[in-house]
């Protein structure tokens, strides 16, 4: 009796806590959408949205299209680039049991960058690279990420087993390879080529259509609710592998799982916005802070948290210069690199 009381009441705090991080990110969703170059006051966008059930002030055909066509899709997309961040960040600490893991250890975001910049510098000169079209550059990229992880995968499998500590060594070096070519395609690139990469590789979603918030919903939907079904497995594996396995737990499938989908998210988060760190490693460990190491909570709290951390950081980006806009990689790199020293200082303590 004692017992499920306990799963009761821990059920309902898990139920609470992700209804708060809803609303919170629905009420920064519409507060967001406000502010911008063309001011937009609150009441208009609600307007919008909500029509006669609220009334209020009339709103104009140019102020509605910069809602709709702009602020909108660009809202979704900093939603889910920054969910897909941060549901991948936690599935891959829980699986390597380590706070100190994000998903560019696994090789997505340097592998997606690497067929981003052959792309960008040499695209204009092949032509089965052009005939991509305007989505050229996305789908380039994505497939060096998948590319990517899939090496890393294979050079840390044996006998259809997966050695984390392999996994993690064949990362740092296909990043580091990846970086050196990264480096070589630039020497040969010209201003505008160079130019390009650099934005994009600060991480954008100042460019977000419909098409693109399609494509991100479209190839992160599948994983992230792959993800999402791993919660137990990941609770076993925090005890150990073998203690998992003896639980019922299919190690090898919930690791291939895992990887396949953050895989799928992060590349294409990285495809279609470029490179943004330090979410997936922030948002996860600061949920395990709050609110402990449970999957159950620590996985879709992720994906909440992870929206509300980027939109927050797109409205920044969109206010602090103006009317021009700062990468949004950047106000991402400044909230989360003072917070990984925090995190490396607190790991060095506890160790001594």
């Amino acid at each position: 009796m004692i017992s499920q009381l306990t799963i009761s009441n821990k059920v309902a705090h898990q139920r609470l806590v992700l209804g708060t991080m809803t609303l919170m990110l629905l009420a920064l969703g519409v507060i967001s959408m406000s502010f911008g170059a063309f001011p937009i006051s609150l009441s208009k966008v609600m307007q919008v949205f909500f029509g006669d059930w609220i009334g209020g002030e009339s709103v104009s055909l140019q102020e509605k299209n910069v809602l709709l066509q702009i602020r909108l899709p660009r809202l979704l997309m900093a939603m889910l680039v920054g969910g897909a961040l941060g549901i991948a960040g936690a599935a891959l600490q829980g699986l390597f049991r380590n706070p100190l893991v994000e998903p560019g250890l696994i090789g997505v975001s340097s592998g997606s960058a690497l067929f981003a910049v052959i792309y960008i510098v040499f695209g204009s000169s092949l032509t089965f690279l052009t005939s991509l079209g305007k989505f050229g550059l996305v789908g380039f990229a994505f497939i060096g990420g998948l590319l990517n992880t899939f090496l890393v995968y294979r050079l840390s499998s044996k006998a259809g087993k997966t050695d984390i500590s392999l996994l993690i060594l064949a990362g740092v070096a296909l990043n580091a390879l990846a970086g050196a070519l990264i480096g070589l395609s630039i020497f040969y690139a010209d201003d505008a080529a160079l130019r390009n990469f650099t934005f994009w590789s600060l991480g954008d979603v100042g460019g977000a259509n419909w098409e693109k918030v399609m494509l991100m919903l479209g190839f992160s939907f599948l994983p992230v609710g792959l993800i999402i079904g791993q919660h137990r497995a990941l609770n076993a594996l925090a005890i150990g592998e073998n203690e998992a396995f003896h639980v019922g737990v299919d190690v090898q499938r919930t690791k291939l799982f895992i990887l396949i989908g953050s895989a799928l998210v992060v590349g294409t988060a990285v495809a279609l916005t470029g490179t943004i760190g330090f979410v997936g490693l922030v948002v996860p460990h600061l949920l395990r802070i709050l609110f402990g190491a449970d999957h159950r909570l620590v996985i879709p709290g992720s994906f909440l948290t992870g929206a509300i951390l980027l939109t927050l950081a797109d409205l920044l980006a969109r206010t602090m210069v103006a009317p021009a806009e700062m990468p949004i990689g950047i106000i991402t790199a400044i909230l989360g690199a003072p917070f990984f020293i925090w995190l490396l200082i607190n790991v060095k303590q506890i160790r001594t």
